[in-house]
């Protein structure tokens, strides 16, 4: 099995003016190996479906597992560099799928598994993916977009889920991506390998591409782990998105390096999350903040043992509700891990987002001027390009490019607020940013399709405050001058034109008709004006649950 690759494997020659990168001749094959001699027997991936009967694996199983589905790939024709679209909600051949490409050398295309067709095409022919993987439920769309796939690999249930009449053929199911390892070609332990796209809204109109080499990858792993001080002992549990740099980065790498255990639910439940932890042991988590609202409005086990748990602030109110520690951070894909973050085990202060992690170096500016205590400013992240930060931007020179200043500071489009204490909080993003529930959303992605329903002139989607989520879309619009019909019609078209061609949690939750927009310098949208109606709104109805309790 594994002994069999590292014999084989080619180990690159020292290459001259060059500098010594922490993760020289290794890759992500190089953390499983050493973890499937090391911890062997020891729990590794734990998979807690909603509608079968939990399955394990030790780091052995686990390793052999991924080497496997790697040969099965190259059996079917692909080779090192290819990529692969992988549209899967969490299991475990999500998982497998992401590093068995690595293993393989190819490049996994992990996509939102919320995505529509329209997007799910878009990332497929942007990528340039020779084949995908998926499960039942999305199979005939993932088809029906990607018509350049040479073929597509679907998992057996849907996530557990008996898929019924769409069961796919035996031939075509994923449990095929199996074969021998000594079938692989030998190939070397490369870090600046590429390892791994997720398309991220960025502050465009169309997702990018956002590039993570292996030395990315392992970085991720051991930042991770240290950020978050875990053990070998700890056990992790993982309900977020494993499409994402989240559940990917923060939880199973970072309990890959230390030798953890993962347990992995197909989605956050607020009913079904108690019961996994208290069952499995889990002592740590990666949450958004949606998560932690609704398990407060869920009865508290007594008898949970998560020591500490990770979310966007430090110390939030439900801590106290919840009886965890929650150490709060800022990251983002293009960072791989933390780059301001709360210290483990400490009483970082409340809300905050943490300190500037020591891996990186952060600025903060206001119109070019360095910000004081008490200021809030432009955030800027300056790390190495291919390990601490992303490679690049996919097939996108120009968006790369225009991602950095002159300095090579990384510009993140979010601003944050200097305590006088030099603990940071974030204060805002990107205006034409929205975060709903943990996902990115550029408002120019949404406007842009509702600018092509007939009669609409003008657009603007902006934010509202949800209690869930965060914040979810709220979309304003003006119809042509001189229209006479249904504005009903128009509102309804809408709605259709958004549920086909954008996530569900990129749709906007209200529709509203205005006879003309707020405007701002050079007659544009003043969006900061419909914020404020918004927001006004909210506190008004607030005001009104208030008077009638």
């Amino acid at each position: 099995m594994t002994q069999n690759l590292a014999a084989n494997a080619v180990r690159p020659a020292a290459v001259a003016n060059r500098y010594v990168q922490p993760f020289a001749g290794q890759d992500i094959r190089s953390l499983l190996l050493e973890q499937a001699a090391r911890r062997d027997a020891h729990p590794c991936l734990v998979w807690c479906p909603f509608d079968a009967p939990v399955q394990r694996w030790t780091y052995r199983q686990f390793c052999t597992r991924i080497e496997r589905v790697a040969a099965g790939l190259h059996a079917r024709g692909v080779r090192a560099g290819d990529r692969v679209l992988v549209h899967l909600d969490n299991c475990p051949e999500s998982i497998f799928s992401w590093l068995g490409c690595a293993w393989l050398g190819a490049i996994a295309v992990t996509t939102n598994a919320r995505s529509s067709a329209a997007e799910v095409s878009y990332f497929a022919e942007h990528a340039g993916a020779v084949a995908g993987i998926t499960q039942p439920a999305f199979a005939e769309m993932v088809a029906a977009a990607c018509p350049g796939l040479r073929w597509l690999a679907v998992t057996r249930t849907d996530n557990g889920r008996d898929a019924g009449s769409n069961t796919p053929a035996a031939a075509d199911c994923f449990d095929a991506l199996d074969a021998d390892p000594a079938s692989l070609p030998a190939r070397p332990f490369d870090s600046s390998a590429s390892f791994s796209v997720q398309y991220t809204s960025g502050t465009t109109s169309r997702p990018k591409g956002v590039l993570w080499t292996h030395a990315n990858a392992l970085w991720g792993a051991r930042i991770n782990a240290l950020h978050q001080d875990l053990r070998p002992d700890d056990v992790h549990h993982i309900v977020l998105p494993l499409f994402h740099t989240n559940a990917q980065a923060y939880s199973l790498l970072a309990a890959l390096w230390v030798g953890a255990t993962s347990v992995v639910q197909p989605r956050f439940s607020a009913s079904r999350f108690w019961p996994v932890a208290i069952e499995h042991g889990c002592t740590w988590a990666s949450i958004v903040g949606f998560c932690a609202n609704a398990l407060a409005n869920q009865e508290v086990p007594g008898n949970h043992v998560f020591r500490q748990w990770g979310s966007g602030v430090n110390a939030p109110p439900t801590d106290a509700v919840l009886g965890v520690r929650t150490m709060g951070w800022w990251g983002m894909t293009e960072t791989i891990t933390h780059g301001i973050v709360g210290l483990p085990g400490r009483d970082n202060r409340p809300l905050s987002i943490g300190r500037p992690a020591p891996e990186y170096e952060i600025r903060i500016t206001e119109e070019g001027r360095l910000c004081e205590p008490g200021q809030t400013g432009e955030l800027a992240i300056r790390g190495v390009r291919g390990l601490s930060l992303f490679a690049e931007y996919l097939n996108n020179p120009q968006a790369t490019a225009d991602a950095f200043d002159e300095h090579g500071y990384f510009l993140t489009g979010d601003r944050v607020r200097i305590a006088e204490d030099g603990t940071l909080f974030f204060a805002d993003r990107s205006k034409d940013m929205l975060k709903v529930g943990g996902e990115n959303v550029a408002a120019s992605e949404v406007e842009a399709v509702i600018q092509k329903v007939a009669d609409v002139v003008e657009v603007a989607v902006v934010g509202a405050r949800d209690p869930m989520l965060d914040e979810v879309p709220v979309a304003f619009i003006r119809l042509r001058d001189g229209f006479a019909g249904d504005p009903a019609a128009v509102l309804e078209q809408v709605r259709a034109a958004c549920k086909h061609a954008l996530a569900d949690f990129k749709q906007p939750r209200s529709v509203r008709l205005v006879e003309d927009f707020p405007r701002a310098t050079l007659e544009k949208i003043a969006k900061a004006k419909l914020r404020a109606q918004l927001e006004a709104e909210a506190e008004a109805e607030a005001d009104d649950a208030t008077r009638q309790r």
